[in-house]
Order: structure tokens, then sequence, then C-alpha cells
């Protein structure tokens, strides 16, 4: 095994070099990628240049090739063994790691986002002596391949981030979804299937219970009106337990063996309803799912017109901006007389702003074409600009993914559910009566 180690830790180290040393199309890929990943304070705290060159190793695209690809094709005089080994590192990932054992040749290690565990090999020295010092239960954000059938080795430095309790824990993570995206359930496709399918059935839901994927409402009757949503939500998911949703909370508190106050307390700081806990803590071997909690930001609930939009693949968006900036975009579209310059002002803006994501834009395309090319024309001085030719490298221009990424409307696995859940009991649990941040996550098992 050490010797299949040694050759990995040279093969990758070649792949390395390789990179670095490149020119042209490869290069320039490389700096586009470290601009992109490193830009934003949220970015910087969850990479550092190192990692991210050694994701650019595996996630990076050059033309229609992969820097593997072009290593490849470079070193035409590999065995087959080692090509089939770099080729086996396109199935590396990022992840958030708890150590559970220091070995003397490494460390064993449980990925936090999908909960399985890998015994992690090094031949480097220094690093075998950096982590010897380390110790069960801290942290590592580090990128690690297999080097053969059964084995991994570090395929990156890691980052140590220490002895995290379950409120910094539960941030760790929050900030590593945000800045690993492709990343979550690098080594659990099935977990990524069963969130990308709990977005799916949301917008059923609300399509159901709305009558449309698009509804615009002040934000006080969108506050009531998802209530009434969580409320048949909660029904629905009674059901397909088969459990009896006019049984009392009494008598699912004497199931689960707690009383009415605990139930209620632990819902209350955890943001979910009373009656969900205690049928999860009844009936744990139904619980697959949780359904999210649906309330609207604190600072929308006295909006005058707040815009909900969901969609099977990009998830929900709450806007506040969307339903004026369609009519300006409709008064501009039926009189050659209408100002144009608060439009503009609001193009500009949506142009800068995160949220509002290919998806929006390519609503207000379809509908609003020509009054939406003439301001972007005005707003980024680009006369000969083209809507339907050129919004998708506009929109590129300004980092909005052109390919949706999971929704923070997704389902999260169980174990990082109750995470959250104990993260916040812990943070308010010197201040009863204060009420939990909404959560807008729901849990599912791994499934065996």
């Amino acid at each position: 095994m050490e010797s299949s180690l040694k050759r990995a830790a040279e093969l990758k180290q070649a792949l390395l070099d390789f990179v670095l040393d490149a020119d042209g199309a490869l290069a320039t890929a490389l700096e586009s990628f470290s601009a992109d990943q490193l830009s934003g304070p949220q970015q910087q705290g969850m990479n550092s240049r190192e990692l991210v060159i050694h994701r650019f190793l595996t996630e990076g695209v050059v033309d229609t090739s992969t820097p593997i690809d072009l290593f490849l094709q470079d070193q035409a005089s590999l065995s087959d063994g080692d090509r089939a080994l770099v080729l086996s590192w396109k199935s590396s990932f990022v992840g958030l790691f708890a150590i559970t054992q220091v070995l003397e040749d490494g460390v064993e290690v449980t990925n936090w986002m999908t909960d399985k565990h890998y015994i992690l090999k090094s031949v480097n020295p220094d690093e075998l002596t950096k982590l010897s010092r380390l110790k069960a239960g801290e942290m590592l954000l580090t990128q690690i391949a297999p080097f053969n059938l059964e084995s991994w080795m570090f395929f990156s430095p890691y980052i140590s981030l220490g002895k995290l309790g379950k409120p910094k824990l539960a941030i760790a993570i929050g900030n590593f979804k945000k800045a690993h995206k492709k990343n979550l359930y690098g080594d659990a496709p099935d977990l990524l299937e069963e969130a990308w399918t709990s977005v799916e059935k949301y917008h059923d839901e609300f399509v159901d219970f709305f009558g449309a994927d698009q509804v615009t409402l002040s934000g006080y009757h969108l506050s009531k009106k998802f209530k009434e949503f969580q409320e048949i939500a909660l029904q629905k998911r009674l059901k397909s337990l088969s459990i009896d949703p006019n049984q009392s909370l009494g008598d699912l508190a004497d199931e689960a063996g707690l009383s009415n106050a605990e139930i209620s307390t632990a819902a209350a700081a955890a943001g979910m309803d009373a009656k969900m806990v205690s049928d999860v803590l009844a009936h744990p071997e139904k619980a697959q799912m949780a359904p999210p909690q649906v309330e609207l930001p604190p600072h929308l609930k006295n909006a005058e017109q707040v815009t909900v939009m969901t969609h099977p693949r990009w998830g929900q968006l709450l806007l506040s901006t969307y339903a004026p900036l369609k009519t300006q975009l409709a008064q501009l579209t039926e009189s050659d007389t209408a100002d144009p310059a608060i439009a503009a002002k609001s193009v500009r803006r949506y142009l800068d702003d995160p949220e509002m994501n290919a998806f929006v834009w390519h609503q207000l395309a379809q509908e609003y074409p020509a009054a939406l090319e003439r301001l972007i024309q005005t707003v980024c001085d680009r006369p000969d600009f083209v809507l339907s030719s050129d919004l998708d490298m506009l929109l590129a221009e300004y980092h909005k993914p052109l390919e949706p990424e999971l929704p923070e409307i997704a389902s999260v696995p169980l174990h990082l559910h109750n995470l959250f859940q104990e993260a916040v009991l812990e943070v308010n649990k010197d201040k009863p009566k204060a009420k939990a941040p909404a959560k807008q996550s729901f849990g599912f098992k791994k499934k065996a």
C-alpha cells in the first residue's frame, strides 16, 4: 500500500506542476477559476489559494477538456495503471471532516455532510508531523481522492478548524454549503438525488396550494398564507407516515415519553411544529423527511408587495422588487413615452444582486424582451446587445450561474437537520422565550 500511495503522490505532484507551469488556455482557465472561487468573504473564509488550485485540477474546464485530460495527453508514456489512477481523481471532492482517530500514517475521519467514514493516508513527512498534533474531534476542510480501490489520500493541504461546539459547527457547515455547493454530497449521489427530489416536491406542493408558481401578495397576507400552507403540508406529512392527524399532542407526547412543555419548547427553539417534533420522536422508524418551516424573513413581513417564485430546480425566491420592475417593463413595452430611468436603476441593481439569478432574468426576458433589451443596452452601454443571444453571456459576466445549484429549500440529511436543531437549542438554552430563526431546510435519513 505504501508503494501505491507513494506513486499516487508522485503523479499528483506531476499533475500539479503541469498545471502551474502551463501557459495559454490552461493558465487562463486557472486564473479565471481562482478569481471566481476567491471572490467574496464567504469564499475566502472557506477556501485558500492552495485548496483552490488543487480543486482546479479536478473541477477545472479548459475549453471542452479538463486539466486531467490535458495532463494524460501530455504524458503519453504513462502505464495503464497510472492512467487509471489519475482518471479516478475525477471522483475527488472537498469535504468538511471530523477526526475520529489519529493514525501513524494519516487520520480516520467522518465526512460531516454525508456521515461517511474514511481513512486518509499521507506520505508527506511534514504533513504527517502536523497531523500527529491533531486530536479526535477536530475539524478539517480538505480535498481527498482515491489512490486505490479501497483507500483515500489527502489531495490538497488541509485547513484545520479546530474543535467546534454545535453552534459553531452548524455555522461552519452553513458556510461550507455556500462555498462548496458542488461538493455538498460529493461522495453520496443518492443524498444529492434525494435533495433535488425534495425541491421538486416542494414546488409541486406550492403550486397545488397557491394555484401558480408565482404569487404576489403583501408581506402580511403572504405570512398568513404560508402558515396555512405549512399546516396543509403537515397534514400530508402525517398521512404519509400513517399517523392519525387527529391524535392529540398529549397522546403523541406520551408515545414519545416527553411532556407537552418539553415538546413545545424544543419545537419553538428548532423552528418546527410541535406536533411534527412529537411525531418524529414517537415514530422514528417512519421519519424519513421533516418538512421545511415556511416563513417570510422578518424584513419582508411588512413589505407592500412580495413575489414568491418557485421552480422544480431553482427552488424558491422571495423578492420585494420584482412586481414593481414588471410594472415598469410593462409600461415601457406599451408606451414609447414612458420614462426608463427608474427601470434602468432596477436593472442595474438586479445585475449586482446575487439573488436575482438566471431563472429570474429568463422570466423577465420571456415576458418583456424588447423593453429589457433596450434597458440593458443603455445600462451596460452595449448598443449592439441582443437579448436572445447575449443574455447568458452577460449573466456569466456578473457571476450568475446559468444552471441551477441546489437551493436552500432542499432537504438536508437527517443528521444535519438534527445538528441544526441542537445548535439552536444550545444557543437559546439561556433564553427560553427567544424565538429561534426560521428554518428553510428539512432532513432525510441516509439510505442503508
